[in-house]
Formats: C-alpha cells, structure tokens, sequence
C-alpha cells in the first residue's frame, strides 16, 4: 500500500495478520480544461459583477495585485494565473500593472525554483512577484484595530492597489476549519502581530478551532472581520483532490464562493468511523504539503480524530526542508525538554508568547492524547525533546505500536492527508 510521502509517496509492507481498516477519499471528477474553465468562471462570477465590470468601475487602474499561495500549498496557481491574466489583457491590463503577491503568513519565502513551479514557465520572468514579508514593517499598512482592539497589518502592496484580488485553494484546516477565502489575507498577506493575534492561545483552544468547523470558529470570524476592512475585489478558489489536480472552481464575491466550495468539501471530504483506533497512520498528502515537521503537525490533528486516548499515532511526512526554514520560535519550543502537558498549560496562561506557539500548541494537545511516531528524512536528533518519538519505517513504528496495544490492535491507514477525515459516529 502507498501512502502520499514527498513526491513519490512510500510503501507499507502489509502483514496480514494485523487488523488494519484503510480509508481512501472519494472519487471527483478532474477539470481537464483548468484553464478554459477558470476563465468561464470569472465570466460568470457568483454575487458579484463581473469582473470587466469592476475594473470600468475604477476610478483609476494603475496597479493590480493579485494574491497566490504559498510554496507549502498544492494548489496549481499557475492554471489560475494563466485563466485570470489572459482576461485581464483583454480588459486592457497590462503585465507592468501586475504585482503577484505571495501570501506566506510567517512561512518562509518561497524559492526561485518554486516561484517557477507555482507561476508557471509562461509568466515566470514577466510579472513582478513579491513574498510578503510579516515582519518588514515597511510593508505593512496600519489600518487601525478591530471590534477587538486587534491591530490591523496588511501587505502595503496589496492595500495601495487600485485592483485586488485574491485565489486560493479550500480544503479543510486544522484550526482554521478551512483554507481558502479570507485566510488569504488573514493570515496570509497579515503583519506578525495582527496574525499572532489571530492565532491567539485562547482562538486555538477554542473546540470550534477544529478541521471543518468554520461558522463559530474565532480565527475565522477575526480573519473575515478584517478582510471586510482591508476589501477584496474579487475571488477565485478551486477544489483540488489528492492528485492536486482542480475538480471544482468558483469565482466572484469572497464569502459566496468560500461558502460555495466549503460545502463541496463537506459533502466528500469527511468520513464516519464506528469508533477510535488503537493505531493511526497519516500524513499531510505528501509534496509540498509535507516539506517540514512544522508542516507535520497538521497530519498529527488529522490523526488525532481517530485515535483512542492512549493510543499511537504515526505520522509520515518526507520533511525535506527539516524543521522548517524560519521556524526558529518552534525549533526552540520543540527542543525546550518540557513536557506536552506543561507546554500546553504554558501556552494556555499565556507564559509563553511568540510567533509559531500555535503549532506546538497543537502538538502538544495531540501528544497528550496519544503517542506520536514521526516517519521522515529527519534524524532521531532532529526531532525535539518533548516527546515525539522516531522510527526508521512505518513497519517498525507499527511494531512498536503492537507491543503496547497488542497483536488485536486495530490500524487505521488514511494514505491521502486531508483529502478525508475520519468522524467517530455518534453513540446512539
């Protein structure tokens, strides 16, 4: 059996006498014309005006931003970009009044192999891309505070843009209840104190904070509340599948094509389960998903929705960049030799208050339910002191999983990441 791992994915041995359950995601059919069918979408947009129209409705048009996701996300940009800019040729836009705007939220930059990769060969070189940068204060704008008392940062190029618009992929999200929409912006185009504020311990403690909880989660709500302040012209996401290949496309106005996309994904991505597994094995859907253990942390929440308290989570992602590249609050807070349930309580009473807390937050949660084995390129150094545990394969974590749940236990294998997530069944 093969389950997503870098760009090759990785194989498990099977051994017949374990007792495994394997769930796969469900079949979509692919857009074999991406392109073609984008630009149908933005002819034909969702509660809202066309996009011709928005841009005769300008006052004045000097500069166009358009925002893509970043470098750690599958969404085939490129076929956006190609579908967007094409029509806005026609609309009489021209390259130089183009900014592609990379929305990284505290990620690293992305490289120049893949810029090309998210770009495509027929724009790379042509337009003018900038990664936004969360901590350069020369490009943010300040545009007051929220409801909240939140500060509001946004990307100045972005702001100061007579045009804006952003794309994006929806796929549920670990604490976010899904990418897509507003996200973009908040975190994605936001200043470090407007994202760690979003990104609150208290926001990330919230039960509503979950994969495919979305209408009373707090980061979202925050996130929309600002977008609605900093304005967004015009929207394009997609739905991928586990070929990162696009199955579904909307475009118009932000909320109905976000709302639009999010129920799509309710519909095919969650799965029921008759109860919690002794045994999980995940990953992030392999390349670019699984580029580093900060990354990781997401397969480890997948994981955690269908395992048992006590149990053993194994978690297989490549991590070709190691930790992660400009983790450096995280590495720290994963090499502090504290325990997850000090970690947590530490987080929680807001002792410990930097950049990335989120993820070991998260960590730490799902470390206090079960046991966590990390499948990577990483050494066993690499890894932290607070309790993840190393393994050289997926057969010997396994082994080591059955000799603390015994030889009965029962294995879930869910090979594609987020492309479904396991819902234990209501007891009736």
């Amino acid at each position: 059996m093969n389950v997503d791992y870098g760009k090759e994915g990785l194989e498990i041995e099977i051994n017949p006498r374990w007792k495994i359950s394997t769930i796969h995601p469900k079949m979509q059919n692919v857009i074999k014309n991406p392109v073609e069918t984008i630009k149908d979408a933005i002819l034909n947009p969702i509660d809202s005006v066309s996009l011709s129209e928005i841009i005769k409705n300008k006052q004045k048009l000097t500069k166009v931003c358009i925002v893509i996701d970043d470098a750690t996300r599958p969404v085939p940009s490129y076929r956006i970009l190609e579908a967007l800019i094409e029509l806005l040729h026609d609309y009489n836009v021209s390259n130089s009044q183009i900014i592609i705007l990379i929305a990284t939220g505290l990620h690293r930059k992305s490289s120049e192999e893949e810029l090309k990769r998210m770009i495509g060969n027929k724009l790379f070189g042509k337009i003018k891309v900038v990664n936004h940068d969360a901590t350069n204060k020369e490009d943010l704008s300040f545009l007051g505070t929220t409801k909240g008392q939140i500060p509001i940062y946004i990307n100045k190029h972005y702001y100061e843009s007579d045009l804006k618009i952003i794309t994006g992929y929806v796929e549920p999200h670990f604490f976010f209840g899904f990418s897509g929409g507003a996200k973009s912006i908040v975190p994605g185009i936001a200043g470090v104190k407007t994202i760690q504020a979003n990104h609150s311990a208290e926001n990330i403690a919230s039960p509503y904070a979950r994969f495919g909880v979305y209408e009373n989660n707090p980061m979202a709500i925050l996130s929309n509340e600002i977008t609605a302040i900093v304005g967004v012209d015009f929207t394009v996401n997609v739905c991928i599948n586990e070929k990162h290949k696009i199955t579904q496309v909307f475009a118009g106005d932000l909320k109905a094509v976000h709302r639009r996309l999010v129920n799509y994904q309710l519909n095919h991505i969650f799965c029921k389960i008759p109860h919690f597994f002794d045994i999980v094995i995940c990953g992030n859907g392999g390349y670019p998903l699984d580029l580093n253990l900060y990354q990781a942390v997401k397969s480890m929440a997948i994981g955690e929705m269908g395992v048992k308290e006590g149990g053993t989570i194994i978690s297989v992602n490549e991590c070709s960049d190691g930790i992660g590249l400009g983790q450096e609050q995280f590495k720290e807070l994963l090499f502090s030799g504290l325990s997850p349930k000090y970690l947590h309580e530490k987080i929680l009473s807001q002792e410990i208050i930097v950049p990335d807390q989120w993820e070991i937050q998260v960590l730490a949660r799902v470390m206090m339910r079960a046991e966590i084995y990390l499948i990577s390129r990483l050494k066993e150094t690499d890894i932290g002191n607070i309790g993840l545990k190393y393994a050289k394969s997926i057969e010997r974590a396994i082994e080591k999983a059955l000799k603390k749940h015994g030889k009965n236990a029962e294995i879930l294998i869910l090979p594609n990441g987020p492309q479904i997530l396991p819902i234990k069944k209501e007891e009736t």
